[in-house]
């Protein structure tokens, strides 16, 4: 079960998106607040599992709580559930170690698939900052040649086993996910990340993945081969789920 705090300063949007949560029978709501301040101190309280969190509250803002709960909570995945989609948010929310940035415009698909993502050690992004995400990225030709070359320069301080282990961080897998492709447990692979983090400099998975796209890591190919999976995984869980359904 995946333990969820909600957070917005809104008793209306924060029931709209208890329901589409409790659509899913592997989350569980464990706890409201309409602040920053209310935030954290649930966090602390309930220990969730993933915070979603508004960014404009009174009191303390989601950003401020999310970097807060990153300190005093920090196996709590922290996720901004907004309205606004200024770059300035998006940058300091990833840049404070956010796993996901959700817009409340976006299909409530992504919500849910957000909260799975972030709840398995993932990132995520509505398709919509990933795209200003990747425009940043891409601004300029000779920034971007500066940036891949002081990457590769970063990725050559790794092992073998942290280059693969980055590869397929960058390519969007879970840890359970990177577990079951490289042969190792899942405590060894968040064992590799927390020392390729600390050697790339990177304070989340989001920053980890780019810096894995520009220096070069992820194969498109690798890309590919993960979406197939997760496609072909997901036509057969509904038609397990289909076929238990007939025998009832």
């Amino acid at each position: 079960m995946i333990r969820v705090l909600l957070v917005d300063d809104e008793a209306m949007v924060r029931a709209g998106v208890r329901a589409i949560l409790e659509t899913d029978q592997a989350i569980e709501v464990v706890a409201e607040a309409a602040d920053g301040r209310e935030a954290v101190d649930a966090a602390q309280r309930h220990r969730p599992d993933v915070a979603l969190l508004d960014v404009r509250m009174p009191r303390m803002d989601g950003l401020a709580a999310a970097a807060e709960i990153a300190r005093t909570a920090p196996e709590t995945a922290r996720v901004i559930l907004t309205t606004f989609s200024e770059d300035a948010y998006i940058a300091r929310a990833l840049g404070d170690g956010a796993s996901g940035f959700l817009l409340k415009s976006g299909d409530p698909r992504e919500l849910l698939a957000g909260v799975h993502a972030v709840a398995d050690g993932a990132a995520y992004l509505s398709p919509r900052v990933a795209q200003r995400v990747i425009a940043e990225l891409g601004a300029g030709a000779g920034d971007r040649m500066s940036r891949a070359a002081e990457a590769r320069a970063k990725v050559a301080t790794l092992t073998d086993r942290e280059r693969d282990v980055m590869a397929l961080v960058g390519a969007g897998l879970s840890n359970a996910e990177i577990g079951r492709r490289l042969h190792l447990v899942e405590g060894t692979v968040k064992a590799y990340l927390s020392s390729a983090f600390g050697r790339l400099g990177v304070r989340n998975r989001v920053q980890a993945a780019v810096l894995a796209h520009e220096a070069g890591l992820v194969a498109p190919s690798v890309v590919e081969l993960v979406e197939t999976s997760r496609t072909e995984s997901s036509t057969t869980d509904k038609d397990q789920a289909s076929r238990l359904r007939n025998t009832r």
